[in-house]
């Protein structure tokens, strides 16, 4: 099972992009079979509360699509602005189509 410490992907309900994070406490209901969390970016400097949906406060089980397994530092920068600057989708696009035009096989 998941625990304090764990990265996980999880996703904010109506938000497209999926988020990683670690897993930064666990709350558990000893009557009930709920298992909650509270997770933080290893670079930010407060938990994520702030990016959950509005009056959520711990995430749920539902909420978490997998644990991570490995890493590949940064790469969730490269999304953000992406994101952020859509006119880079395009570019990376057309770099990569003249890419595929200019280049020649064997």
């Amino acid at each position: 099972d998941m625990g304090v410490g764990d990265v996980v992907v999880f996703k904010i309900r109506d938000r497209d992009i999926p988020i990683v994070h670690r897993i930064l406490k666990v709350h558990t209901k000893p009557d009930s079979n709920v298992f909650e969390m509270l997770t933080k970016g290893d670079n930010n400097r407060v938990d994520d509360r702030g990016l959950y949906a509005p009056g959520q406060l711990w995430l749920e089980r539902e909420d978490i699509l997998g644990r991570a397994v490995g890493t590949l530092r940064y790469v969730g920068m490269v999304t953000i602005a992406l994101n952020d600057y859509p006119v880079l989708k395009y570019v990376l696009v057309g770099m990569m189509g003249l890419f595929v035009l200019t280049s020649k096989e064997g």
